[in-house]
């Protein structure tokens, strides 16, 4: 099963802006990752915040690159669950 990397959490109630960039990726496609593992790290507001695994698994598609922008709440990338 695929799970979505979303570019969600808590911190959107603190945020004005729709859109976000993706600051590093620290994990390489076709990588194993844990859940709660720091998969990449976004900027939005001038604020870096980082985004975890949501499940166990292997990261399989990495949608949005290193200094693209995204929109809030879009799919930054794919993992597979074991």
């Amino acid at each position: 099963m695929r799970v979505a990397i979303r570019a969600t959490g808590e911190w959107e109630a603190d945020i004005d802006e729709t859109e976000g960039i993706v600051v590093d990726w620290f994990v390489r496609a076709g990588r194993s990752v844990e859940a709660g593992e720091t998969l990449c790290e976004i900027q939005v507001e001038k604020v870096g915040i980082d985004i975890e695994a949501p499940v166990d698994g292997t990261l399989d598609e990495i949608l949005v690159a290193e200094d693209d922008v995204f929109e809030i709440g879009a799919t930054l990338g794919w993992i597979t669950t074991k």
